[in-house]
């Protein structure tokens, strides 16, 4: 089961910026300002995002730096997400990001990288061997498509860990009142450097309007971070959700966070 937290990393004066969000909460800043992480993708990588790119630049352009919505060709052609894969990227204040769904093969030594952080580890409690990862990974890619685990690509380089799923259709559903086809999200922040500085709050943002732009059916936007960590709130805040309810969860309590598309306007 996918976690069924969304949350940030602390110290983000003035503005609070998500680091990790996952079971527990997220992450906070690396008392020593290192980064070890070895950020150079996969030519794959490299080639699935440049493949990924011209199929979205054929289908724009509206002049806001998002791809069109893509529309299913065939019946065959379709997931409980709309195609996360196909999202394409979109221009934000930070530069080109984009979501690349992850493959346990190609992605696995990076994102188990992330998950033996201490900061990330301290709330996603995934540290230990690749296989501790893969375990968390492979349910999802092998499951009917209600959670998609991807990577967070900004300028070309992986630098967050995402899960876009069906709130209605996950166990947080038990503990507020879904409706149809609401989108939560998990995010990490994968490199200390990228922690700390607002860029989470401005993807938090961009990922939103993805799903609402991506999802037709999709009202609301879902999060479900610690109340204990108050950046994270700040956050999602900040990103244009709203606080909804505060709820108990088997492993916290947390601030159910909304993002609503009839307030998108003014927000």
């Amino acid at each position: 089961m996918p976690p069924i937290d969304a949350s940030t990393a602390a110290g983000i004066p003035p503005v609070a910026d998500p680091g990790p969000s996952a079971t527990h909460a997220e992450n906070t800043e690396n008392t020593d300002g290192q980064d070890t992480l070895d950020l150079r993708l996969p030519d794959e990588l490299l080639a699935l995002i440049a493949e990924q790119n011209a199929a979205a630049t054929a289908g724009t352009d509206t002049g806001t730096g998002s791809a069109a919505p893509h529309h299913p060709t065939s019946l065959t052609e379709h997931d409980l997400l709309d195609n996360v894969g196909e999202w394409g990227p979109v221009t934000t204040p930070s530069g080109v990001f984009q979501l690349i769904p992850a493959r346990v093969e190609r992605d696995l030594p990076l994102i188990s990288r992330w998950m033996n952080d201490p900061a990330v580890a301290a709330f996603w409690e995934l540290a230990g061997p690749d296989s501790v990862t893969a375990d968390h990974l492979k349910p999802q890619l092998d499951g009917d498509g209600r959670s998609v685990p991807c990577l967070g690509v900004l300028d070309g380089t992986p630098m967050s860990y995402w899960e876009i799923y069906r709130a209605d259709l996950d166990p947080l559903a038990r503990h507020y009142p879904a409706r149809p086809h609401d989108t939560g999200i998990h995010l990490l922040i994968g490199g200390v450097a990228n922690r700390g500085r607002g860029l989470g709050t401005t993807l938090l943002k961009a990922v939103a309007d993805l799903v609402l732009d991506r999802r037709p059916q999709c009202a609301r936007v879902v999060a479900e971070p610690d109340l204990r960590n108050t950046p994270s709130v700040s956050a999602f805040l900040s990103a244009g959700f709203r606080l909804s309810a505060e709820v108990d969860l088997p492993d916290k309590r947390a601030a159910l966070m909304m993002r609503d598309r009839a307030l998108r306007a003014v927000l």
